[in-house]
């Protein structure tokens, strides 16, 4: 029901624009024109004055209605950290519901919430303490600091769509170079800053060979400073830790998924020499936000999925790898045959991506700028399966904001190594199969006269070794007598001898296959989908007055932050009171509204709430009947005051669209009064 009725809404959406940031550089032009300015530039240019003249109408209309703000801006604020005014807070807080039941809810999965502080030894199993950087430059002179790719990418896209003497060969080049950007090396990237002469943006200086930067906050826990800690830079490390006690929780089956919402930080951006972090981007570059993060534990024999069949026939943008690589565009394909093809590693990763587009574009993000782009192989961590990157067009280009990988068995074989508490699965047999296998028999014995109180934790990880440590160590027993082996609980090594454990290949009956699960991540950038979304539903239409232009954001009602408005035409009591009715009927049936009883003109009132993107408006001009007016269309209808409520009901729940309720409903013509009131405006 839900599905349906969200893509009746979509399909009875206003159209928009080819070009999504023409409309609001049109006004910006003619402005430009009537002052005697320079006629517009090339078209490459002129697109790029496009975007930026839509980014600064979307972003300062989202300032001005306190969507969102800098934060401590009384202070002078801190870049990358931003505050979201009330209309912020509901949009956030209705597309989190909406993630909630699309995922959690109809996939059973199993929430849990952990805490942004993390021991360091959690992060250093998961490799972020050694791994989790960018790539940094450094201004010779002045020690300022930049991304090494973005300051490539940015020249790249600075000669394209400037650069009127490009050669067809540089053209080619500079467009493969931003093709390829996140797969190339350390030395690659340097190699080309040099080659193409790029130097700090601020003084010109040279700059510095790429270096890595990690991109956590340190912190300690406790009083002593002793006990290193971070905080967490995404919310699945604490899913992983959980998997033993989440495993249990749900029967011992598999597969299963759990799933977190939470604050994340990482230190982003361009930074200077004092450490001040400059992220140039708004909410897709911040230092601390807010992801949505799924971990679906699987059989890695099994990849399978028993509802690949319900997104199976979606088509929709995807950008394979070949296509990266040989310069070509994103191409539509259908899921189903992406994955019986091969492009798309398994059943279970495919059918995270056809829900993540339907749960993109059920959001209102436009379906022709949202494109899945397949990690290249510089990307790809080294124990992934496969990655595909939801990416959503907006007037900073082409936005990751949602990553689905296959993880393989690294992140709960990690953690196992390191903590030494098996995190393991099992699948028991109809009948016992008898399998030749090796195994490792400590002597309990001999290891507490060695290790005494350390006994267990040396006991423990000697029966979690894999098969290759296992046949290395025997081997090195046989020829040497002793061998020297890592204990990661007691953070050292120690000396095993043969006669503590014996490792053989042994004939035995099995009752139950012991294995490490395989995770499909999806991770969701909440604050990123949020602007892209901001973006996409943001529109201008004409004013009254000349050269007018009105701010309206098409939200879809799913996310509107208000569902609707109750306007009394007139100041007058008998309107006050049906009005007040009518806020109460809303209030019982759970819709939020704003009721204005200002004296301004109804225009005045319809412009403001369209600003924010409320989807309807009820004017009440009668003590039986009122109004009800669409944002969009504006098209108007009249409906009876007892069953106002219940039809924005059926309309912002999702039950009927505008135009199902147009054809039940008769179209209202704007009174006299009311038309006397717009022309005001």
């Amino acid at each position: 029901m839900l599905l349906s009725s969200a893509s009746r809404a979509l399909a009875a959406a206003k159209p928009r624009s080819p070009e999504p940031f023409a409309a609001a550089a049109a006004v910006l032009l003619r402005r430009q024109l009537a002052a005697g300015m320079a006629a517009a530039p090339a078209s490459s240019a002129s697109a790029a004055g496009n975007r930026e003249a839509f980014r600064v109408a979307v972003t300062n209309t989202l300032e001005r209605r306190l969507f969102y703000v800098p934060s401590f801006k009384i202070y002078g604020g801190v870049a990358g950290l931003y505050d979201y005014g009330p209309p912020g807070c509901a949009v956030k807080a209705n597309v989190l519901a909406f993630w909630r039941q699309h995922f959690v809810l109809e996939e059973g999965m199993l929430e849990v919430d952990c805490p942004c502080v993390t021991p360091e030894v959690v992060l250093k199993a998961s490799g972020h303490v050694d791994k989790f950087t960018d790539l940094m430059v450094k201004d010779e002179k002045t020690g300022t600091c930049y991304r090494a790719d973005h300051l490539l990418k940015d020249f790249c896209k600075d000669k394209l769509e400037k650069d009127n003497t490009l050669s067809p060969e540089k053209t080619a080049e500079f467009n493969h170079v931003l093709a390829v950007l996140d797969d190339l090396s350390a030395e690659q990237l340097g190699a080309k800053i040099k080659e193409y002469g790029i130097v700090a943006p601020d003084t010109k200086n040279p700059l510095s060979d790429p270096y890595p930067f990690n991109l956590m906050f340190q912190t300690s826990i406790g009083p002593s400073g002793l006990s290193p800690g971070y905080m967490r830079p995404e919310t699945a490390q604490g899913i992983f830790v959980n998997f033993k006690d989440l495993y249990y929780y749900n029967g011992n089956k598999l597969p299963f998924a759990a799933a977190q919402i939470g604050q994340a930080f990482r230190n982003e951006a361009r930074f200077s020499q004092n450490g001040v972090i400059s992220p140039r981007q708004g909410l897709l570059r911040v230092r601390e936000f807010t992801l949505a993060e799924i971990e679906h534990f699987v059989d890695p024999e099994d990849k399978s999925h028993p509802k690949f069949r319900d997104v199976s026939d979606l088509e929709f943008l995807m950008f394979p790898r070949e296509q990266q690589l040989t310069g070509k565009s994103a191409m539509k394909l259908n899921i189903g045959q992406a994955v019986s093809e091969g492009t798309v590693n398994n059943e279970t990763l495919g059918y995270f991506i056809g829900r993540v587009y339907l749960f993109l574009t059920q959001l209102g993000i436009d379906k022709d700028r949202l494109r899945f782009r397949q990690h290249l192989p510089n990307e790809m961590a080294h124990y992934a399966a496969d990655c595909w990157d939801a990416e959503i067009e907006c007037s900073f280009g082409w936005i990751e904001c949602v990553g689905i990988a296959d993880r393989s068995a690294y992140d709960l074989r990690a953690h196992s190594d390191k903590s030494g508490v098996a995190l393991e699965a099992h699948e028991k047999f109809a009948e016992p199969r008898e399998v030749e296998k090796l195994v490792i028999t400590p002597s309990k014995k001999e290891l507490g006269l060695a290790f005494k109180g350390n006994q267990r934790m040396v006991l423990e990880a000697l029966e979690a070794m894999s098969e290759t440590e296992a046949l290395n160590m025997k081997s090195a027993l046989e020829s040497k007598g002793e061998v020297e082996f890592k204990v990661c609980t007691l953070g050292k090594d120690v000396t095993i001898k043969k006669s503590m454990v014996s490792i053989n290949m042994e004939k035995k009956k099995e009752h139950q296959r012991k294995f490490t699960p395989s995770v499909i991540e999806p991770s969701f950038g909440i604050g990123r989908i949020i602007y892209c979304l901001f973006e996409h539903c943001f529109y201008q239409r004409p004013g009254k007055a000349e050269d007018e232009q009105l701010n309206v954001f098409g939200f879809p009602p799913l996310v509107a932050p208000i569902k609707c408005t109750v306007f009394p035409l007139v100041k007058i009591e008998k309107f006050e009171v049906v009005a007040k009715k009518i806020s109460k009927a809303l209030t019982a049936a759970g819709i939020s509204h704003i009721i204005d009883m200002t004296g301004n003109t109804i225009g005045k009132r319809y412009a403001r709430t369209d600003e924010i993107g409320v989807p309807l408006a009820i004017t009440v001009d009668n003590t039986t009947s009122v109004t009800v007016r669409d944002r969009d269309s504006k098209d108007q209808i009249r409906v009876e005051v007892d069953e106002v409520a219940s039809v924005v009901k059926e309309v912002t729940d999702g039950q009927s669209t505008w135009a199902d309720i147009m054809w039940r409903y008769p179209a209202h013509t704007a009174s006299a009064a009311e038309e006397e009131e717009a022309s005001e405006t």
